[in-house]
């Protein structure tokens, strides 16, 4: 069975081409200067219109996390897997997949940073030394 993969649109063309490109870009609004996840029009924590595309440090710590042992049919072969909502030393959520790490050793606060794998590449996280 072949697995989704994203399909890029006007706003989040620019998040999968920096990924493409080997580069974690989020955006950040120019009036608030916070940063934003997931790709949108406007600025969620003021309201402004003025976001512009900024390259993040990848780096993070686990906020939460799960451990999928009942996959959808495309992901069964890949199962147990990590998915964590990662806060990135800039401030921002990103809901993803952990690797290179067994499930029973991943934590709360674990250092993590991005790595950029597969084809299509997408964002992952990793475990940080």
């Amino acid at each position: 069975m072949e697995k989704p993969y994203p399909v890029p649109d006007a706003e989040t063309a620019p998040f999968w081409d920096a990924v493409a490109a080997g580069r974690l870009d989020l955006q950040r609004c120019r009036s608030c200067r916070r940063h934003v996840f997931y790709p949108r029009s406007l600025c969620p924590h003021c309201g402004g219109l003025d976001l512009e595309w900024v390259t993040v440090s990848g780096r993070g710590t686990v906020y939460s996390f799960t451990v999928v042992h009942r996959a959808p049919a495309e992901f069964q072969a890949e199962a147990p897997y990590v998915v964590a909502l990662v806060e990135l030393e800039e401030g921002v959520r990103i809901l993803t997949r952990l690797v290179d790490v067994e499930p029973a050793a991943v934590r709360v606060a674990m250092p993590v940073e991005v790595t950029l794998r597969g084809e299509p590449r997408l964002p992952y996280f990793r475990p940080r030394p």
